[in-house]
């Protein structure tokens, strides 16, 4: 009786969990054409900063968007321009720098290894 009732909820649960997995593959597709573009969301200004868009920032999609765009190679470069930007600035020291610039590179070999791959 017991076993029964394991599996019961066994198959309750996995059913749950695939209408959860489908209800997200379809909100994955809702994504605008623009969604986790590095160079579209996160722009270069004419001063060599890097801002967000107006239109980005109506968008319900902006975080999840961002941090996709982040993830990515590109992204990955971003954050090593920000490194930069805080060592030159005096923000942080040459051993956080050198922490940081590696821990990116590794990454960034990581990525890129993976996009050759595919």
């Amino acid at each position: 009786m017991t076993f029964k009732r394991i599996n019961y909820n066994f198959g309750v649960l996995v059913s749950l969990w695939l209408n959860y997995y489908r209800k997200m593959k379809d909100k994955k597709e809702k994504y605008p054409s623009c969604f986790g573009i590095i160079d579209l969301v996160f722009p270069k200004a004419d001063d060599g900063l890097r801002t967000t868009p107006e239109a980005c920032l109506e968008c319900p999609h902006k975080t999840k968007c961002l941090r996709s765009a982040m993830k990515e190679l590109k992204g990955l470069k971003v954050r090593e321009e920000f490194v930069d930007r805080a060592y030159e600035s005096g923000m942080i020291g040459f051993l956080d720098r050198w922490s940081k610039k590696k821990e990116l590179s590794r990454r960034i070999k990581e990525q890129s290894t993976k996009y050759k791959s595919n």
